[in-house]
């Protein structure tokens, strides 16, 4: 089944000669920079292989959320939360976004005391989280009843709509002048002198002085062909919509078993609340080590499995010149199949804890890759051996919310301004330079 219908984006027609950045991939993440770098008056082109936001931008769960973030992240988010605020404003297009609040369920590892824990990285922040139990819980439900002991409640957390955001965001960008354009893979940077001049496109050469990958998923395959070693793995995640449903639960909630956020067209969207699929892989070999950590700290929440698709990337050019018709060509949306399993479980469970869900539906599922970093965190970078070079990927399932904050930084880093937060964590070179590189959970 294909993934969620998306908001209609039309693409430029002219392919520019000459800007002064290229941003590769239309993703939250691309459209947020583009849109960021348009309203300095920096000339920009987004090239995007497929649809904008048609991979994991518009197949995440929709969640805005500062809560349970790996503390390395919290500043940034605490920006892009502010940013969402007044975003639908600013591109004069809905975004979907409500502060609707997030609990976070204590179970497992994530008990109440880790839960706690994790609170003392927000502190002082202002953002009224607080640890709900019993009829506190139920309060901030709503009367909806739970199995759960209790929860982190984050009333600032909220929610919007993935399947909205990106196109209005690039809409935005194009308002204030960027260049889009869709169905147009870039093939390769243009390296002179041992600097970014260009990019070669699958429409002909553009010249620039400064290129942003942010490619998602792909980022690394990219990344190779141009001598950029990026560890970056895919993680695949199911969700679920259901049809519309009568006093359900408009706070969204995140359990072991099953995670719910209301959506705009009164149905929800459910996943499980831990479960993801990791295909095998042959990078799955070439980065055992650098993973190692990560799969310690995860693994029972990764099903690990051998696939066909160890042969369609054993298969997968990874070099390949200019005029080759690159692996971006050949698949333009990553499109996988959803899990019955973990749909099964995660249906099952939404419905125990919230009777309301009995008389609806299931309407659609769908499958995503998720772009995965072994810490977990972002690559928000410049590469230092290739001036003008720059890598805005690896979000690890945190991207969506993250996002309008993530594009700011890009940006700032991109034209020298002051960054928004310090860009330190998220550097490239931290997986070469002897840092410890590892997840955070916080607790």
């Amino acid at each position: 089944m294909p993934g969620p219908r998306l908001t209609e984006f039309y693409s430029d027609l002219a392919v520019p000669k000459k800007v002064d950045v290229v941003v590769i991939g239309g993703g939250i993440i691309g459209v947020s920079t583009a849109l960021e770098l348009a309203d300095r008056g920096v000339s920009v082109l987004l090239c995007e292989k497929g649809q904008i936001g048609a991979e994991q931008s518009s197949r995440n769960w929709g969640w805005v959320r500062l809560g349970m973030r790996d503390p390395r992240e919290i500043p940034l988010m605490v920006e892009a939360i502010r940013m969402w605020h007044g975003l639908d404003e600013r591109l004069g297009r809905k975004t979907g976004y409500t502060q609707s609040g997030i609990v976070f369920g204590a179970s497992g590892k994530r008990d109440l005391a880790g839960l706690e824990r994790w609170a003392e990285h927000v502190a002082g922040l202002q953002v009224g989280d607080r640890i709900a139990r019993g009829v506190d819980l139920d309060d901030v439900l709503a009367g909806h009843r739970t199995s759960l002991t209790g929860g982190l409640y984050m009333p600032g957390d909220g929610r919007a709509e993935p399947q909205w955001a990106a196109p209005a965001i690039a809409e935005g960008a194009r308002d204030r002048g960027a260049s889009i354009l869709t169905g147009c893979a870039v093939r390769s940077v243009d390296v002179q002198g041992g600097k970014v001049a260009g990019v070669i496109t699958e429409r002909g050469r553009v010249t620039c002085d400064r290129v942003v990958l942010a490619g998602g998923a792909w980022s690394r395959l990219f990344a190779g062909n141009a001598g950029i070693d990026l560890p970056q793995l895919k993680v695949m995640n199911t969700v679920m919509r259901t049809s519309p449903v009568k006093d359900g639960p408009e706070v969204a909630l995140w359990s072991d078993k099953f995670a719910i956020r209301k959506r705009a067209d009164g149905g929800y969207s459910i996943a499980s609340g831990h479960e993801n699929t990791v295909d095998l892989v042959p990078d799955s070999l070439r980065l055992a080590w650098s993973f190692l950590p990560a799969f310690r700290q995860e693994w029972r929440s990764l099903r690990f499995r051998l696939s066909k698709q160890w042969l369609e990337e054993a298969r997968q050019d990874r070099r390949w010149s200019p005029t080759d018709v690159t692996p971006f060509e050949q698949c333009r949306i990553l499109d996988p199949e959803p899990s019955e399993k973990v749909l099964r479980n995660a249906w099952s469970s939404a419905r125990k804890a919230f009777p309301a869900l009995e008389s609806a539906e299931i309407v659609q599922s769908w499958a995503g890759m998720i772009d995965v970093t072994p810490d977990a965190i972002p690559v928000i970078s410049q590469v230092a051996d290739l001036p003008g070079m720059h890598i805005a990927t690896g979000f690890s399932g945190h991207g969506f919310g993250i996002g309008p904050g993530a594009g700011q930084l890009m940006a700032d880093l991109v034209t020298g301004a002051s960054p928004l937060v310090d860009p330190w964590e998220f550097r490239l070179s931290r997986f070469t330079d002897g840092a410890r590189v590892a997840p955070d959970p916080g607790y």
